[in-house]
């Protein structure tokens, strides 16, 4: 049997790759901090059938007991502190945690399991102002955030380890990827959490920022597997992993309200579109400047060809099948809440 260690099994990745490795027969460990209060985040339904240990990215002395206890032949660094307004907020942690932390997981691994294969979760916003449409491997990178930044030292220095030391280690280019386990805090759960909530009577409007930003959106669920299928192979390598497909934040939002059987009036600037009245029987988004970033990421668009090739991976789940498991299971959890709330 096969042992895994996965960073950041609490959240949406984390869950998705611990629900895989475990069909595919894998003892799971996971790593998760020590809080006052317990919580299993996106695997408390899985909590019984997988290993935790205390740990944290920015202790190294954690991060090689953890690789003891659980001596894991494949590990996948997926903590981070991943939401992107934040790390303006808080570039220090950022840093600490998605790039000083993956230089301590792999020193821990150096000097406890050299042999363990590595994923390295990074990102399509090292990418940022882009210097080539669409982007891949041999794209320059250009980040545009301190949250950018920070991954794209973790990026590089999980090459260098493997040039260095011959370790199998392997870092994903993943491009945007959504689920119904998404973090509130990000703008697509956002979006369908407002639908959902305008839809049963509990919102009056939303309010977004950029409204022409352009992402490529696949589900969580066929990008785990891609780092699974990284970490297979004869040799590492790197991949980007996207749909090949890009779509403003406009298109989001209203393919979710479509999926609730309401369309979308526009309010503030950069709407193109006054708003009406909410008596008319459409849902209104406005847009807030608050919400724009001191430096925004316009397009992002990936070519998976070398996935596809080498990996054999291919994405099974539609834009559109992504955003309407999203809406449908934010109005289950919007019900609950009325249900609850009514009792």
């Amino acid at each position: 049997m096969k042992r895994a260690l996965i960073t950041g099994i609490t959240g949406q990745d984390g869950s998705y790759l611990a629900e895989l490795l475990l069909s595919e027969g894998y003892e799971v460990y996971g790593v998760v901090r020590r809080k006052s209060v317990v919580d299993y985040g996106n695997v408390d339904f899985l909590k019984d059938k997988l290993h935790f240990i205390y740990a944290d990215m920015t202790d190294i002395v954690s991060l090689a007991n953890a690789l003891r206890i659980s001596q894991a032949d494949e590990v996948y660094n997926l903590a981070a502190q991943s939401f992107v307004a934040t790390s303006w907020e808080q570039p220090l942690t950022t840093e600490e945690i998605d790039a000083q932390g993956v230089l301590n997981m792999l020193e821990a691994i150096r000097m406890v399991r050299p042999a363990a294969r590595f994923y390295q979760a990074s990102t399509s916003e090292m990418f940022g102002k882009v210097q080539a449409v669409p982007q891949d491997e041999s794209t320059p990178f250009y980040p545009r955030s301190p949250y950018g930044v920070a991954k794209l030292y973790g990026h590089w220095i999980t090459r260098n380890y493997r040039e260095s030391y011959d370790m199998f280690n392997c870092s994903g280019i993943l491009f945007n990827h959504e689920s119904e386990r998404r973090g509130l805090e990000f703008v697509t759960r956002k979006i369908t959490n407002s639908a959902a909530r305008i839809k049963l009577g509990v919102l009056d409007h939303l309010e977004l920022g950029n409204l022409s930003a352009k992402r490529d959106w696949g589900h969580s669920q066929d990008y785990v597997r891609a780092m699974w299928l990284m970490l297979q192979q004869d040799e590492p390598d790197d991949y980007v992993v996207a749909t090949g497909e890009t779509r403003t934040v406009r298109e989001f939002a209203d393919c979710a309200f479509r999926s609730v059987g309401l369309e979308l009036e526009w309010e503030g600037e950069g709407a193109d579109e006054v708003g009406i009245s909410k008596d008319s029987g459409k849902a209104l988004v406005k847009v807030n400047p608050r919400f724009f970033r001191p430096a925004e990421v316009e397009l992002l668009l990936g070519n998976p060809a070398k996935a596809e090739t080498k990996l054999g991976w291919k994405r099974e789940i539609s834009f559109h099948e992504l955003v309407e498991r999203m809406v449908r299971n934010d109005l289950e959890l919007v019900e609950k809440e009325i249900k609850i709330g009514r009792m």
